[in-house]
């Protein structure tokens, strides 16, 4: 069996992560997960110190996501906004230094949801790699982890869907701290094949994994080739975590936000649960 490390999303149970929700670390251990993805949409309340007991009693490895908005929107034609997301994204890296993450995924490069309804532009471009390289600048001085900047589909951002584009990106940034994050949802959408995107990255570029199914419902029930995924991940020697990220059915903003109108299964947990369990079985196929 391929030894891959399987994660879970703090967004299977909580839409905004606080310290009501520290319970998640010691329930994605009990339930056989080695990683847990904090999913961070406000650096500035979070719990850090109750994070770091429950890290010290349960030994999990954690990272981290976030989502930029309008209102900290890399690609903002309003420089203040743009400013905004810089201060944001040196928090993240903050957080992540003082949790011993080695991973800052995610939409963290411009606004999620924010489309122009025209192509990318190369200003655009410039305003969000130059944002960028000083965030990876600020992050290499003190944290020896790597920001990675999530490919997401057309529905999503106009600015980074696909594999190419997203290396070009951290090529462009410059800095060796930056990586790309592959999630199994978008790439469906839009990667001609999901070992073409994998290798695209290779050992060098390729920083973080969400292996989501095609409706963001129980991996390992749909569309996805997970098989195919893992092969490759192994042939390019990726050494991050595998991470189930989707969203508890009652959820109204996320679930509005990213279109889930149905439901995949009765809880988030169980979706994990269900997920982790044919994850591992692919794997042992390997």
């Amino acid at each position: 069996m391929a030894a891959f490390r399987f994660g879970v999303d703090s967004f299977i149970w909580t839409e905004v992560f606080s310290e009501k929700d520290i319970w998640i670390l010691p329930k994605a251990k009990e339930l056989g997960f080695d990683v847990v993805d904090l999913a961070i949409a406000h650096p500035e309340s979070f719990p850090l110190e109750k994070v770091l007991e429950a890290k010290r009693q349960t030994g999990l490895e954690l990272v981290t996501t976030t989502t930029l908005g309008l209102d900290t929107n890399l690609i903002s034609p309003d420089e203040a906004v743009r400013k905004n997301g810089i201060n944001h994204m040196k928090r993240m890296v903050d957080i992540n230094k003082a949790i011993g993450s080695k991973i800052l995924g995610g939409v963290n490069y411009a606004g999620w949801g924010y489309l122009t309804r025209k192509p990318r532009t190369e200003r655009e471009w410039e305003w969000s790699v130059s944002a960028m390289r000083e965030i990876s600048s600020y992050a290499k001085e003190t944290w020896d982890g790597v920001i990675a900047v999530e490919c997401v589909n057309r529905f999503e951002t106009h600015f980074l869907n696909i594999a190419a584009d997203a290396v070009q990106y951290c090529k462009d940034v410059g800095n060796k701290n930056m990586k790309v994050h592959l999630d199994c949802f978008h790439m469906i959408r839009e990667e001609k094949s999901f070992a073409g995107a994998v290798k695209t990255c290779g050992k060098d570029y390729l920083g973080y994994v969400h292996v989501n199914e095609n409706d963001r419902g129980i991996p390992g029930t749909g569309l996805v080739p997970f098989e195919e995924l893992f092969r490759a991940l192994l042939e390019v020697g990726y050494e991050g975590p595998l991470t189930i990220e989707s969203f508890d059915p009652s959820f109204e903003e996320l679930s509005g936000n990213c279109a889930i109108w149905r439901k995949f299964a009765d809880t988030g947990e169980e979706l994990a649960i269900e997920g982790l369990k044919n994850l591992k079985a692919i794997a042992s196929k390997i």
